[in-house]
């Protein structure tokens, strides 16, 4: 069945609100949102394509083939992004956009738990690892979220997140680290420091 034979049948059958494509590799995923709020995944594969890639994976019916897990995100890209987002965050924040400022700083923390998933052994695909993270981990994090918009809550926040971000790179990679944390702790200085 199609993609849209499948949104034609769920539509007439729940009333569908909306519905969005998700690519990834040769599946298309159909995202549903139906109006008891709840949601709907429907994939379609080329045959070939059709397996476990994971250990949660339960074919109702039908045979399936193992194929290769999907690989963990490289910590690189988080570190790119997690110094980029810094330095993002510090320009927001003297450009007057406090919305933009905390979207980074998220950004920074988001980044900052993938790589300690990556470290611990847990997913690292849209947080889905970062509940079984330690406490030494995610405790400090708590405090690098953004309490108000105000331009000092903004900076204490970013520099929070800062530390942290430099903390879980020092444990992934010392050496650039080592590069890189006298300049992202002058971008994520706070103006009394």
């Amino acid at each position: 069945m199609t993609t849209s034979r499948w949104t034609q049948v769920l539509d007439r059958e729940f009333s569908v609100i909306d519905h969005f494509d998700l690519r990834s590799g040769s599946s298309i995923y159909r995202v549903f949102l139906l109006q008891s709020g709840l949601e709907v995944d429907i994939a379609v594969t080329l045959g070939e394509d059709f397996g476990a890639r994971g250990p949660q994976f339960r074919v109702l019916f039908g045979s399936i083939k193992k194929l290769q897990e999907a690989p963990q995100p490289s910590a690189s890209s988080f570190i790119g992004l997690g110094w980029h987002h810094v330095l993002h965050t510090r320009s927001s924040i003297e450009r007057n956009k406090p919305l933009q400022a905390e979207y980074w700083i998220s950004g920074i923390r988001d980044h900052t738990l993938a790589l300690a998933c990556l470290r611990f052994g847990e997913n690292a695909y849209y947080g889905r690892g970062v509940d079984s993270l330690p406490a030494v981990v995610t405790d400090p994090l708590s405090y690098a979220l953004v309490r108000s918009l105000d331009e000092p809550e903004l900076r204490r926040a970013l520099a929070v997140a800062t530390r942290c971000f430099i903390s879980e790179l020092k444990e992934c990679n010392p050496r650039l680290c080592s590069r890189l944390s006298l300049l992202l702790q002058e971008f994520s200085a706070t103006q009394d420091s």
